[in-house]
């Protein structure tokens, strides 16, 4: 058998080491998509002395943090510590201090007290404040990644808006409860579903519903789309199902927003009068479109429904319902002790009813994986610090990094950079 025809040489090689080449590729498509001077540009009421680092080079090594497999500020002191990847970048990482001091720089506590007081004067808990400049900022830095990493893909025509929230487990003391019984809290992201690209998020306090003004988030989801975009649609779960985000997608001539026609398909919360309509439909009326592995039949009809609720009377036009029935089989139930349970959607869309449940489902292979990658996978899953603010601005940089490399951590390669 032929040795490996290699020796060992005891002078060690000029230069220095580093088993994080690999973000060298990443570095290279941030900086090839502009964003550096992206981030300057929209991030410079950030910047309070003029020496150190730029907010373009802050926000690149938090997102070759979240690449490198890093879950909090304290990992950054290892990219630090890697001499060969600061030749690379041509700039030492900063510095855990330095980073939360950044991160800082997006909390308004102003803010924060204004929503409190102006929800404490409705008898409200939850509240949602009004993001800062620096975070209206980094979202257009968002946008523009969104926009720019579209560009390398294969040209759409479809943009179809999946939005829906997820809970982050937090101990922080300022962390709320969450309707699971879980401290912590309740972001929203939009993400694209014809590509997998984040187009925005809100971040929230645990406490906030869904329901709670979702429409601003789907507004800049929909801004954040191509302009080559030609064919638009919305899916969302019964979170999304609020008048007002309802009447904007029913507008053609919608404000803040892209004009025409946008399909959508929408979870119908279980209201008394909805499950009743969907209980008076007679056996042989449901269609059954498929048979989990248990035999449970997933069963779908059209319904004979007019929303009852007080806030739903504010609706401007009767809207299609569909109903859908899973159906046990005879002698087996569900844990509840029922054999049938009932869910509905509310639709524009006019084709089959099992093509539409159809594509409503399909929310659960983009938004929700999008969920475990940014909070598994990348950083979004530990707070930074004790500021909401500074929370918004890690979360939203967690989003961005979806556009500047494979979404998992980048494996370890090995690379001498010659002094």
């Amino acid at each position: 058998m032929q040795k490996t025809p290699f020796a060992i040489d005891p002078e060690p090689l000029a230069g220095a080491c580093s088993s994080r080449a690999g973000l060298a590729a990443i570095s290279r498509v941030y900086r090839s998509m502009g964003l550096p001077g992206n981030c300057t540009a929209n991030l410079m009421m950030l910047k309070s002395r003029r020496r150190g680092l730029d907010e373009g080079q802050t926000i690149e090594s938090l997102v070759l943090l979240n690449a490198a497999g890093g879950e909090c500020m304290d990992d950054m002191e290892r990219l630090r510590e890697d001499t060969g990847l600061g030749k690379i970048l041509g700039y030492t990482p900063p510095a855990s201090r330095s980073v939360k001091d950044f991160l800082s720089r997006f909390h308004d506590e102003g803010r924060i007290d204004r929503a409190r007081d102006q929800a404490a004067a409705q008898q409200k808990l939850a509240f949602i404040p009004e993001e800062t400049p620096a975070l209206e900022g980094l979202r257009r830095v968002l946008a523009t990644s969104a926009r720019h990493a579209a560009k390398t893909m294969e040209p759409q025509r479809f943009g179809t808006v999946d939005l829906d929230g997820t809970i982050i487990a937090s101990e922080k003391k300022a962390a709320k409860w969450a309707y699971t019984g879980t401290k912590g809290y309740q972001p929203l992201v939009a993400a694209w579903a014809e590509t997998g690209l984040v187009l925005t998020d809100e971040f929230r306090d645990g406490n906030v519903p869904g329901l709670m003004a979702p429409l601003a988030c789907t507004q800049a989801a929909f801004t954040a789309l191509p302009d080559a975009i030609t064919d638009r649609a919305f899916r969302g779960d019964t979170a999304c199902y609020e008048g007002h985000l309802l009447a904007w997608l029913d507008d053609p001539q919608r404000p803040n927003g892209p004009q025409g026609r946008i399909e959508y398909a929408i979870g119908a919360p279980s209201h008394e009068g909805l499950v009743l309509a969907m209980r008076k439909v007679s056996d042989k009326t449901w269609v059954t479109m498929a048979t989990e592995e248990d035999g449970t039949l997933r069963q779908w009809a059209e319904l004979d429904y007019v929303p009852s609720e007080r806030y739903e009377e504010k609706m401007a036009q009767p809207r299609r319902y569909i109903g859908i029935r899973l159906l046990k089989a005879q002698g087996v139930l569900f844990a509840d002790g029922s054999d049938r349970h009932y869910h509905a959607i509310v639709t524009n869309r006019t084709e089959q009813g099992n093509v539409v449940v159809s594509w409503h489902r399909q929310k659960a292979g983009t938004i929700e994986q999008v969920h475990d990658q940014l909070k598994n996978g990348l950083g979004a899953g530990r707070m930074p610090s004790g500021k909401f603010g500074a929370h918004a601005a890690w979360f939203r940089i967690a989003c961005s990094r979806r556009f500047w490399g494979p979404l998992a951590p980048c494996p370890p390669v090995w690379l001498v950079v010659k002094s």
